[in-house]
């Protein structure tokens, strides 16, 4: 999947919405207020921590809504791992268009790094095993795509985008068509009347449903807060046959121990709902 973000009419909707959610209808008081806010300068957006850096394309896009005329470098490349006190970007042009700007770019930068950096750790934890790590639908409503690009930036695979791109039968789904299989044939026969040609993922919580729905012959296995033991049961009874998923019940600590069980994707929703923002901040140089 390509990593790369393209700034795109949703993307630019986004940013439209936050700066005017931050300027409202006076735009930014305090430093149209003091004097001199004209002068130009420098700023530069500083590292205070150690992590992954995601969203540098929507950074500069913020600052350059804001004012065209401010001149954006980035100092590293995006996906970089940068270390505290390390320069991320640095901006030059009217001081006073830098700090209306500043909490805007800051927010979707941190939030995106924050994402990317929690990925990369999740990553780390399944190196060496076949283990891929996955993000879920658990994201901010509205900023899925910048949400799951950072997951990308950040070493990880996207599951599904939204409920439109890929089948995947849960719990609910299942009792309400009667059954797994009364589930599999109904979505079946209305893909094949729409010529839908989607993947079926089954989430199953029993090695019991593991055997039934290894019979339907789909594309993946959702093991649902199974234990170790129980995804070990089942990686052996599927031999290969269809991919297995594990959710449910992960965290840093416990990763690890599923990758090992040789299962082919582990979605952590943590990803995307728990990261916590990156520290970063931007300071004006003495002028």
């Amino acid at each position: 999947m390509d990593i790369a973000l393209k700034i795109t009419d949703e993307v630019e909707a986004l940013i439209d919405l936050a700066l005017k959610e931050d300027l409202g209808e006076n735009g930014d008081v305090t430093s149209n207020f003091i004097r001199n806010s004209d002068k130009k300068g420098q700023a530069s957006i500083i590292a205070k921590q150690a992590g992954i850096i995601a969203g540098l394309p929507i950074a500069e896009r913020v600052f350059q809504k804001v004012n065209p005329a401010l001149a954006v470098q980035n100092r590293v490349e995006e996906g970089t791992k940068v270390e505290p006190s390390e320069e991320v970007v640095r901006i030059s042009g009217p001081l006073g268009d830098i700090l209306t700007a500043e909490r805007t770019a800051l927010n979707f930068l941190q939030r995106l790094s924050g994402i990317a950096t929690l990925t990369a750790e999740f990553v780390k934890k399944v190196k060496g095993s076949k283990a891929k790590i996955l993000d879920t639908r658990k994201t901010t409503p509205g900023f899925r795509i910048l949400e799951k690009y950072a997951v990308r930036t950040g070493g990880g695979q996207n599951h599904r985008f939204g409920l439109y791109d890929m089948v995947l039968i849960k719990e609910n789904h299942i009792s309400t068509a009667g059954g797994i299989i009364n589930a599999v044939q109904q979505i079946r026969e209305q893909m094949a009347a729409g010529n839908l040609d989607l993947q079926i993922e089954i989430e199953v919580r029993s090695l019991t449903e593991v055997e039934q729905a290894l019979n339907l012959k789909v594309d993946r296995l959702m093991l649902d807060n199974m234990s170790l033991d129980e995804i070990r049961e089942a990686v052996e009874l599927v031999n290969d046959k269809v991919e297995l998923e594990v959710s449910g019940g992960v965290n840093c600590g416990t990763v690890r121990a599923i990758a090992e069980t040789g299962v082919d994707y582990i979605s952590v929703g943590a990803l995307t709902h728990s990261a916590p923002a990156l520290d970063l901040s931007l300071l004006v140089k003495n002028t």
